[in-house]
């Protein structure tokens, strides 16, 4: 949230701006709407990046996930050991 900052406007439903008067301290009610939708974009962004990453791990693309995760990453900590050892 840094590069100063800029007034907007858009409106909020009725009760929900009532809501935010009665349960935030006048002053800092554009801190706590900033924070919520500051929040609510990143959560976007994310749902974003889960869908459009979404079947890209495939077998066809990966085959040496085929016989699963963990075997695949038990081979990967085998050989790394291995390396660890043979540069002693």
């Amino acid at each position: 949230m840094a590069g100063g900052t800029r007034q907007a406007n858009f409106t909020l439903p009725k009760d929900l701006l009532e809501e935010l008067k009665s349960a935030v301290p006048k002053g800092t009610h554009s801190k706590v709407v900033s924070r919520a939708l500051h929040n609510e974009l990143t959560r976007l962004r994310f749902m974003k990046a889960l869908e459009t990453s979404f079947g890209a791990w495939t077998i066809a693309a990966h085959p040496e996930l085929a016989q699963g995760t963990k075997r695949f990453i038990r081979s990967l900590r085998k050989s790394t050991r291995l390396r660890t050892r043979a540069s002693r």
